[in-house]
């Protein structure tokens, strides 16, 4: 290919009248090169080809994201790596940052509360596949105000129970209790709140906050952002864990694979406001919370029945035995979490049993029946001068 260098000297050679076909052989090039040159009145242009982007077959994954409000460029990066792109984070980011201000946003203003004084509790909801089925999913959030450590367990229901449930396993999480416990009106804590007053909380959630000793706030109506560190956490939790990880082989999978990502990247992350290691922070914030109660709270759900003459309960369309003894008597049941029924005379467990559902039978404890049998086996033992009256008669 001709240089400009060369260009020059052909333009020089022509202009003193020597034949192209010298300045060819001098050049050491075809002399058609030289007439196209001469014609073209400069040296060839050198097209560069244009170098494709690493990113280019990956920019329908990051716009689908960035559609579905996911703007955190690492969780995006994970995702793209996976299909294959091997750049690096800086050119990511660079891509999305003209976007941006395509982003709604709401301005808030925070407020910082002290160590141990303030916990965050929130619920949200997403659907994600567990053994093979597309399944809605609610989970628990409870962030400290402080540290901004936060813990989320999952469960298929977001009723009193298992409110009470997530909250007791966060306080676990975290080895202790904090001051008070910030929630939304849901049915589950708060009964009513009116504009202006006292919230009226419900009265299992009153126990449990005396079982852990915090005390019980509820958000104004109609302000839920007041707990708005722990809304941003539902939506993190959204935008980094379940879309990282979207199938689960069951409940208790999802749990474990949350509570694993919770260690090793939620702990460990450097927050945006505080601009500290959340996990470093919290070791700040650990001294200041109560220690757990020795107990554990019962959060099983809790009922009264009437035992039957047969001496079965009715639980849920199924029936369970229960001891002869509290035949016609009530009876208290706790139906914990885990499905294990627990079945109460007064303070005594007498009877407990794993729920099942009815086409797999009536579940049954031999012994429950021992006495009924006894007493239908029995017969009336007469003397025998009564057989031999009978016959002198005859």
């Amino acid at each position: 290919m001709l240089r400009k260098e060369d260009f020059a000297v052909i333009k020089a050679l022509n202009e003193r009248g020597v034949y192209q076909k010298d300045i060819a052989e001098q050049l050491g090039v075809h002399p058609k090169t030289v007439r196209r040159a001469l014609q073209r009145g400069s040296a060839p242009t050198r097209v560069r080809k244009r170098r494709g982007s690493k990113l280019e077959p990956h920019q329908a994954t990051i716009d689908r994201l960035l559609s579905e409000n996911v703007w955190n460029a690492v969780v995006i990066l994970r995702e793209i790596q996976a299909e294959g792109y091997g750049g690096g984070l800086t050119v990511l980011r660079q891509y999305i940052a003209p976007k941006r201000k395509l982003r709604t946003s709401r301005a808030t203003v925070r407020f910082e509360t002290k160590p141990g004084q303030q916990l965050q509790s929130d619920w949200g909801e997403v659907v994600v596949e567990i053994g093979g089925e597309l399944t809605k999913v609610y989970f628990i959030v409870n962030q400290l105000g402080y540290s901004r450590r936060f813990h989320f367990w999952c469960s298929d229901s977001l009723d009193a129970e298992h409110t009470y449930e997530g909250l007791i396993r966060s306080l676990e999480y975290f080895g202790g209790v904090p001051q008070e416990v910030l929630v939304d009106n849901q049915k589950a804590a708060v009964l009513h709140h009116p504009a202006q007053g006292q919230a009226h909380f419900n009265e299992r959630f009153v126990d449990l906050a005396g079982h852990y000793g915090f005390t019980p706030r509820a958000c104004r109506p109609y302000r839920a952002r007041t707990k708005g560190k722990d809304e941003r956490m539902v939506a993190y939790i959204k935008q980094h864990f379940f879309v990282r990880y979207r199938s689960f082989a069951s409940w208790i999978h999802l749990n474990q694979v949350a509570e694993q990502w919770l260690k090793a990247e939620a702990d460990l992350r450097l927050h945006g406001t505080l601009k500290e290691i959340v996990a470093e922070r919290f070791a700040q914030e650990q001294p200041a919370l109560h220690a757990l109660p020795p107990q554990r709270y019962d959060t099983a759900y809790q009922e009264v029945r009437r035992v039957a003459w047969d001496s079965y309960i009715d639980v849920r369309g199924n029936r369970y035995s229960v001891p002869a003894s509290c035949v016609g008597q009530l009876v208290s049941i706790r139906i914990g979490l885990d499905d294990r029924l627990r079945i109460y005379q007064g303070e005594q467990l007498v009877a407990s049993h794993t729920l099942r559902q009815r086409q797999f039978g009536w579940v049954t404890v031999a012994e429950h029946h021992t006495p009924l049998w006894q007493s239908a086996l029995e017969v009336e033992r007469r003397p025998l001068e009564v057989y031999e009256a009978v016959t002198q008669w005859n």
